[in-house]
Formats: C-alpha cells, structure tokens, sequence
C-alpha cells in the first residue's frame, strides 16, 4: 500500500515494510535534543528510572543546546545549565553547546565574546547549523518547536521529559503513526511575501487544533523555491496549529544544505531521504494559491485569529520585535533591513538573532554596501545577544519582554497567547519581519507594501 513521507520513515524506524495512520510502533530514535529548560527534569527522571550510575544509549546520539534563559541573572537558570554541564561530564557527550560564559556568580555580559564559547543559541536553527538534520530520520526533542527540523525531511517533534529519558535510556520510544494534511502551495512568493504569512494563513484556516496529531505536509512550487530558512518557518509553526510533525519533500537544496552543514561540523554525512509514493492517503488536502494571499497578522490571544495587515492598519503598537526560532533567522534579518535601511524607527525595536551564526551574519551580510547591524543600529533598534529571550517572556530582565498590561507588540515570533511575551494582559500581533519591520517605521501596524511603495509616513 502507498505510504507518505512520515509513514515511510517511521516505518523504517521500526523495521517494518509498511506503516499506515493508527498503527502503534516502536521505533528506533536517530537524535535526541535537550536544552536548559527541561534538560536537567530529563535528566532528573532518567537516573531515578535506570539508576544513578546509568549510561544513555549513545552519547553521540544526544545534543543538548542551552538557549531559553542565558542572558539573566536569575541563579535557577545558572544552575540548570550547571546541571547539563555535569551530566555531559558524565556521560561524554559529544555535542554540548555550553555558554560557558554563563557562571553562578552572576549575571553574563550580554556582550561576552559567543565565538570564543562552544554556544550557538536557539535549539532549532542550531540543529540545522551543526548538521543534526538528516533526511529520513528520527529527530526528538523536549521543547514543541522539535517539528521545525522537519523541513529537511525528517520525523521531527517534541516530547515531554518522561519520554525523553526513556529514549535516553534506550534510544526507543512508542508512537502512534499520525495521519497526514497536505497543504500544496501554488506559485512563488513576491517581495512582499514571506513563509510565515503562508503558515498565519494555514494555522487561520484550520485553527489551533486543526492538525492534532497529525502530520503537516508542506508541498508544491511556492515551498520548495524557498530557501531551507523559509521552509523552517513552515515546519516551525506546524505545532501553533497542534501538528505531531511538519515535513517537506528533500530537494537538491535540501541535501546541498545538509552535506554542507554536516561535512563543517563533522557530524554523520549519510542520510537517506523519502519520497511520498503516488497514491498515498491524506486524511486532508488543500491548495494556497500564493497569488491569492495578503501579508498576515495574528491577533491577541491566539496564532490562529487572522487578519490581513490591511485589514487592522493602523493599529497602534508600543514596540516591535524580530527573533526566534521563527523569525530570527539570517534571511528574516536580511528582509527586515531592506526596509530599515535609511529610516528611522517609531517605536522600540528589537533585534535578536536566534544562533551566533546568526548574529555573526549581521557583520557580513550588507544592503548597498552597509552591514546589517549598522542599519539596525542607525534605525534606532536594540541589538540583543543570541537567545530565545522574550519570544516565551523568561525572567523580569529578559530583554525585551513585555513588563506592562499597556504594551502591544508585533512580532516575528510563533506564539501570541496571554503572558507568552511577559505580563498577562499585554498584547501580541504575530506577523512577518517585513510587516514587523515597517509596523516599527510607522509605530502602526503598516503592510510592508506601503513602505515598499514608498507611501508618505502616518
């Protein structure tokens, strides 16, 4: 019988010819990912289960990337990251992305030197950057946002401490084959467009709970010309609308980037990608025709109350912020300066890469000739170090959060639900960094085609 990309590598994983949707399989896990927030409950419950003196399966197999709550003063947070140290200590595990300027006796400098620590930043983006992204396979994680390493053809999602340390136990883990929603873009994206207005629109469509436990299959044209980091946006926000996994056909771009990243970081080069066999079933099919949508926000309190731009502009805002797993990516940044570029901002602005290489991108990277980071810095934004920080509030002195009921914010982030960005009552508008991006030149919400055209400021 015809199976789908998820049935096909699950079913590798678990040694059968064929899986279809309901099936209950053991499968074997290629990675698992741990970061500071959960990383030391995981740890936590894999001694109590398997013994204080217990060996993960294989330490090669397990990354764990601190990057939620680096630059603060708060001493939980430090002796989290204190915790993972000792572990990896333990254990020898290879792959520790330590920040290690982060110490117990006190706040880190947000401008300690990343390149000469062994830190990336944000799990997701690192992921892909280090080459622990590989078609065909397994991926794990605690943290929900685990599906964005789907966009390189992979079985990516997010689970909960006790899962994670039975796999880190066993390298096993029980699942049960989700069925599969197509969602077929048609034609390419303008200059005005970006990846994540298509998934506001998708996640608008459906609603939070659309895809529960079911596989997001993004396909057609409009998404494999994107490039890898547009993809990711897509995959990353498979969970906003309650998706198991988001997945993406492999492409030549695809395995370009993967035998890239993983011949620079010396990680496993071998990988073997699927394909969807003709005639396999989808419990839901829909086609966007790209030409059809609109720049995309969503409205308090929920990703899935959409709007187009056009339809709240003008709505005040009291800052904006371009980061995260979701919107902090070389690209987005790059997109977002375009339209900075000799302007001025409106209202307080934040800039915050999601890995080092990232912010190292805003050195190199240019507009006629002028860095990235200096036409931030000439619109009047606020550069922060690499990190999660506000995009899921974290403590008082996280940078950027919002500490107020009177703040509204657009943002590039994947979540808008109360007290996500800080205090309860506050406001968030998730949308593009390009609409993010001309909402901060006008300090309304502003569709990006007004700047673009060049429409006299409010």
């Amino acid at each position: 019988m015809p199976m789908t990309m998820t049935e096909k590598i699950l079913a590798r994983a678990a040694g059968r010819d064929h899986v279809e949707a309901g099936d209950n399989v053991w499968i074997n896990v290629d990675t698992l990912m741990t970061h500071d927030v959960c990383g030391p409950g995981t740890i936590g419950i894999f001694k109590e289960r398997f013994g204080a003196n217990a060996r993960v399966w294989d330490p090669d197999r397990v990354v764990i990337i601190p990057d939620h709550y680096i630059f603060t003063a708060n001493p939980q947070a430090h002796r989290n990251i204190e915790i993972l140290r000792d572990f990896v200590r333990e254990q020898g595990i290879r792959y520790f992305y330590d920040p290690d300027f982060v110490k117990d006796e006190g706040m880190p400098s947000p401008y300690a030197d990343p390149a000469r620590t062994h830190y990336k930043g944000v799990c997701h983006t690192a992921l892909a950057e280090e080459g622990h992204n590989r078609p065909g396979e397994v991926l794990f994680g605690t943290d929900s946002h685990t599906c964005t390493s789907g966009a390189f053809n992979m079985f990516a999602s997010g689970v909960g401490n006790t899962d994670a340390a039975f796999i880190l136990g066993t390298g096993k883990t029980w699942v049960k084959v989700p069925p599969t929603m197509r969602f077929v873009f048609e034609g390419e994206l303008p200059e005005w467009l970006m990846a994540k207005d298509l998934i506001l629109a998708v996640i608008g469509e459906i609603g939070v709970d659309g895809a529960t436990y079911r596989a997001m299959q993004f396909d057609g044209e409009g998404v494999l010309s994107l490039p890898i980091e547009e993809r990711m946006t897509l995959t990353n926000m498979a969970i906003e609308a309650g998706g198991k996994n988001g997945i993406i056909p492999c492409d030549a771009e695809t395995e370009r980037y993967v035998r890239e990243r993983t011949r620079r970081a010396g990680t496993r080069a071998e990988f073997s990608p699927v394909a969807a066999d003709p005639g396999a079933r989808y419990a839901y099919e829909k086609v966007f025709r790209i030409g059809q949508i609109e720049p995309m926000v969503a409205k308090p309190h929920s990703p899935d109350n959409k709007a187009f731009v056009s339809e709240v502009a003008g709505t005040k805002i009291t800052r904006a912020y371009i980061g995260s797993c979701t919107g902090g990516k070389t690209g987005d940044f790059l997109a977002a300066a375009r339209l900075l570029k000799g302007n001025e901002v409106r209202v307080p602005t934040f800039i915050v890469p999601s890995t080092t290489e990232v912010d190292a991108s805003l050195d190199q990277l240019t507009v006629d000739g002028v860095t990235l980071r200096q036409i931030f810095a000439d619109a009047g934004c606020r550069i922060g170090p690499a990190s999660c920080m506000a995009c899921l509030g974290g403590p008082a002195d996280t940078f950027g959060r919002l500490n107020s009921a009177e703040e509204v914010c657009i943002s590039a982030t994947n979540r808008n639900f109360p007290g996500r960005m800080g205090h309860k009552q506050s406001q968030v508008y998730l949308a593009s960094p390009l609409t993010v991006a001309a909402s901060a030149l006008r300090g309304v919400i502003t569709d990006p085609r007004d700047v673009m055209a060049g429409v006299a400021a409010v």
